[in-house]
Parts: structure tokens; sequence; C-alpha cells
């Protein structure tokens, strides 16, 4: 009877170790990704604050309407 026990709990615990290197590599993954996100975000910011300032090789200002109207 001991011996089944030893085994479930064996079992149990590999089924946890297992669980737990996905949980890992599914965090690890998102993380790289957020951290792509981040940096992209950033560079979208600072291109449209140089938008913002007329220097975003467009020639539109901020205050300007666009060309449609």
């Amino acid at each position: 009877m001991d011996d089944e026990r030893l085994v479930d709990i064996e079992i149990k615990l590999a089924r946890q170790e297992d669980l737990l290197d996905s949980l890992n590599s599914t965090v690890y993954r998102q993380q790289r990704r957020i951290d792509e996100l981040e940096a992209l975000c950033g560079l979208l910011a600072k291109r449209i604050a140089e938008a913002g300032q007329g220097s975003g090789g467009d020639g539109l200002n901020a205050h300007e309407p666009p060309p449609h109207y």
C-alpha cells in the first residue's frame, strides 16, 4: 500500500514539474514580447513627438489642418 502511495506522489510531482517548466517558458516568451512592444511604443512615441514638432518629414505642423480641408 505504501509503494502505491509513493508512486502516486511521484507521478503528481512529475506532472507539477512539467507544468512549472511549461509556465516558465510561457512567462519567458511573454516577457520577451512585452519588451519588444515597449521598444516599439517608445519608437512610435518618439516619432509622434518629432512629427508634432514639424520635423517628421511630412511638412505638417501640429496646428495646421490636414491638406484635405
